[in-house]
């Protein structure tokens, strides 16, 4: 009777010694092909995002104030100078103004204007409207440091501001790419640049990047080259999303833009 017990306690600890030899292999091809499946994601992607070079520094510049009457905007820009070349302009291998450093001007989701001297002329509807200025390099991008930038929540009468508030919340306005890049220096790296007020990205909030319908996703704020572009129209759409990784409640998001690459003839002659 002994003898009989013995076996099986001893047949019954091989098993379980060999079944929990079975669990920790499965575990391990479990993770390994885990591992696999991100990188073969990886190596599916259509595009690349890579962080953009460091840039000239203007920790100093600062917006000081900004007023708007009667269809005119006068900045007060102080420690930055407007319609110069940035010095590593030609660096950057990236689309870029000839006309130099200037402030852009966001109202809602519409496209940025950039504009070269501290007072001109605009327009906006009457209502209520979000309003994002800040200080860009000559190639567009934006200095971030909060006194280069001016955020404000307004209501315009008659094309003039006739109140203006902080904004409280979290937001995000889109900057770059806009408009049509020509020529393989401003086609083969495009910059993807955007503008956060009241949010820090990593575990509180992340962007996605949705580039003609392949997301990536962004958890740190810092311009990107965008690799991988087709000539022709291409869509990007940039969405706040909070810690659960859903949309942001936050007005204005997501926020989308369609812009056009088109190759330089005279590169094929």
């Amino acid at each position: 009777m002994r003898t009989l017990s013995l076996f099986l306690f001893l047949a019954l600890f091989v098993s379980a010694c060999t079944n929990a030899g079975t669990d920790t292999e499965g575990a391990g091809e479990e993770a390994t092909s885990e591992e696999s499946t991100q990188e073969e994601s990886a190596m599916d992607m259509v595009y690349s995002l890579e962080p953009f070079s460091e840039s000239t520094d203007y920790p100093d510049a600062a917006i000081e104030s900004v007023s708007f009457q009667n269809g005119q905007f006068d900045f007060e820009v102080n420690n930055y100078e407007l319609a110069v070349q940035t010095p590593d302009a030609e660096q950057k291998m990236c689309a870029n103004s000839a006309k130099g450093q200037h402030i852009h001007v966001i109202v809602d989701k519409q496209p940025y204007t950039a504009h070269y001297e501290a007072d001109f002329e605009y327009e906006i509807e009457d209502g209520e409207h979000y309003l994002l200025s800040f200080l860009s390099r000559s190639y567009h991008e934006s200095l971030k440091h909060q006194d280069a930038h001016w955020a404000k929540k307004i209501m315009v009468e008659n094309n003039s501001f006739s109140s203006s508030e902080d904004i409280s919340g979290p937001m995000m306005f889109y900057s770059r790419p806009k408009g049509t890049y020509v020529g393989s220096s401003e086609t083969e790296k495009v910059m993807l640049d955007f503008y956060l007020i009241n949010a820090d990205l990593g575990e509180q909030y992340k962007v996605k990047a949705s580039i003609n319908g392949e997301e990536h996703m962004i958890d740190t704020w810092q311009p990107y080259y965008i690799s991988g572009l087709p000539i022709g129209e291409n869509t990007i759409e940039l969405t706040l999303l909070d810690a659960e990784g859903n949309p942001a409640d936050i007005p204005l998001n997501p926020v989308s833009r369609t812009f056009t690459l088109k190759a330089d003839p005279a590169e094929s002659m």
